[in-house]
């Protein structure tokens, strides 16, 4: 089997084929006309009662040639080729929907395939090896993680996760903005905290930043080498405080990320892409290719030219001539690329509306294509606590940490909160809920299914049933409850799903599908016995859960929260 697809994709390119085949007779007997194009799309419809697959091709052809969708359905209908297919009934429906009824033949290859695959199934090579560079969370290093932080990290790994199963090659980035302002403020602001802890009336700059998580830092500085640091010239000494500041407050944001269970591959530095001048060169390429013009004393991109709405300054009229933020956010995207990346995904914050059309049209500047670059915006979160919105952390500021979150409600229930609504909605994340340990709480009813299942295997492992009876043993006839029929379908659509998502990015799916497999599976258990006197039975139904267990763990193993053994 060619390994992009799974057996369920095979199934639909079947059928696709199969219509195409019958679509192209019908031109050849007069019935469409020869110069006919249609689009075939087939779709798992939302109720079993209509079939295993429907699309609305017919619609889209009556569109075309003038006629009603109904009566192209029939012309298809009547060329289509059934010989050899799992297809027992073809139904048309409404204004012109096929919906097509399999029989069962195909299911049992998809569940050996799940047996056989165990943690890698779900990989396809739909992504073909394509290098994937994804960049989230990129806090700037002025005070702890907080809760949007969290949620982008949610995304970011688990739409990397998806990736990779679907054939990317996917690093993850963190890009730590070490370099400008917000980095001399922060200086200031630690400075301020130093003198303070020394006794001194010193105030935080009303620009600065106020979190009492400073008081920490400065204590510790000021026991190392306070009365070093507040001996050195001004500038030296800003320069120190503010390196010493963003190293001190990068090691805890990787340490609560680690926690979360997020590794990055790399954590790229501002202040190493300006030491190296990337953001001159920048200014300096698009100089030369004429894209640039001076007006009221600034230096200004052509940006229009390439889709943006206006025209954007690179260089200030200020004394210094200072880069706006496009510059160094310009030459950090040409060097992902010049790293050999084929696609760079940004996921940012609720800020950044509008910030894709002026990076893609700097890129384009630069000589890129305009699809090189996505961006994903994930939207502001507010926790409420008994019906109510939580107040601020005294401790971070004007915002709730990430430690503070994840020491409420652990990483599992973070994880899953986070992804469970599309990141460009706004998320009301219940901490009540997401601490209650029932199948009120979403994150308890999924993992509660995979541990479920490991519970029938220890009281069948007390019973002696066979634990291993694989697909080549099994008889596969016995599955066919609606229930286990309904679960054996889900649990098949598994590459396809991965595989749509990825392409989609809309990891909320993924929370979506396992709780279907986990909602399917419950069906199952309450209407069927799995562990009975009947032997060929048990084991089928053995076999039906061990690859349920399968698909439930890769899940979520993907959205980067444990499968437990037992709750």
């Amino acid at each position: 089997m060619d390994a992009t697809y799974s057996v369920l994709g095979e199934v639909k390119k079947d059928i696709i084929g199969r219509i195409a085949r019958a679509i192209s007779k019908a031109k050849e007997k007069g019935e469409f006309p020869p110069e006919l194009e249609a689009q075939v799309k087939l779709e798992i419809p939302a109720r079993p009662e209509l079939g295993d697959f429907a699309t609305g091709v017919a619609m889209q052809i009556g569109r075309i040639i003038g006629s009603d969708g109904r009566s192209a359905a029939g012309t298809i209908v009547r060329y289509l080729d059934l010989d050899n297919s799992p297809i027992v009934q073809v139904d048309i429906a409404g204004p012109g929907f096929l919906n097509f009824f399999l029989d069962r033949s195909w299911l049992e290859p998809a569940m050996a395939r799940i047996w056989a695959e165990g943690p890698s199934y779900g990989k396809t090579g739909y992504g073909q090896g394509k290098k994937v560079l994804i960049e989230f969370v990129s806090a700037n290093p002025t005070g702890p993680l907080n809760v949007v932080n969290a949620r982008a990290a949610a995304v970011g790994d688990c739409l990397a996760s998806l990736m990779q199963m679907a054939g990317y090659e996917v690093h993850r980035e963190y890009y730590i903005n070490d370099a400008g302002n917000q980095v001399r403020r922060l200086a200031a602001s630690l400075e301020a905290r130093l003198r303070q802890v020394r006794g001194e009336d010193a105030q935080v700059p009303e620009d600065g930043y106020h979190g009492e998580y400073l008081l920490d830092i400065a204590r510790e500085l000021n026991e190392a080498k306070g009365d070093e640091v507040l001996q050195m010239a001004p500038e030296e000494r800003l320069d120190f405080l503010g390196r010493y500041a963003v190293e001190r407050i990068v090691a805890d944001q990787r340490q609560v990320l680690l926690e979360y269970g997020l590794k990055y591959d790399t954590w790229f530095s501002e202040r190493k892409l300006r030491e190296e001048k990337a953001h001159e060169e920048v200014v300096e390429i698009l100089k030369a290719k004429g894209l640039t013009y001076e007006k009221d004393g600034a230096l200004w991109f052509r940006s229009t030219e390439f889709g943006d709405d206006k025209d954007r300054v690179l260089i200030k009229s200020d004394e210094k001539g200072s880069a706006t933020y496009i510059v160094p956010d310009l030459a950090y995207h040409r060097n992902k690329l010049q790293r050999g990346y084929e696609l760079l995904i940004d996921i940012l914050g609720p800020d950044h509306h509008g910030y894709l059309s002026r990076l893609r049209a700097g890129l384009m500047g630069l000589g890129y294509q305009s699809d090189v670059l996505e961006i994903l915006i994930v939207q502001m979160v507010r926790l409420k606590r008994s019906g109510e919105a939580v107040k601020m952390s005294k401790r971070g500021g004007e915002f709730i940490t990430m430690r503070e979150l994840l020491e409420e409600v652990g990483k599992d229930a973070a994880r899953f909160f986070f992804l469970m609504r599309s990141p460009e909605s706004h998320l009301d994340f219940d901490l009540d809920l997401a601490k209650l340990q029932s199948n009120e709480n979403p994150v308890y009813y999924v993992q509660y299914a995979h541990a479920r299942i490991a519970s029938i295997f220890r009281q069948a492992k007390e019973s002696g049933a066979a634990l291993s009876v694989g697909p080549t043993e099994v008889n596969f006839s016995l599955l066919k409850d609606p229930s286990e029929v309904a679960l054996m379908k889900l649990l098949a659509a598994f590459p396809e799903e991965i595989h749509e998502i990825a392409e989609a990015r809309e990891p909320h799916r993924l929370i979506k599908y396992m709780t279907d497999v986990a909602t399917a599976f419950h069906s199952f258990y309450t209407r069927c016995r799995v562990i009975s006197d009947d032997k060929p039975l048990t084991e089928a139904r053995l076999y039906l859960a061990r690859v349920c267990q399968i698909v439930l763990a890769n899940a979520l193993r993907i959205a980067g929260i444990s499968a437990p053994e037992a709750m």
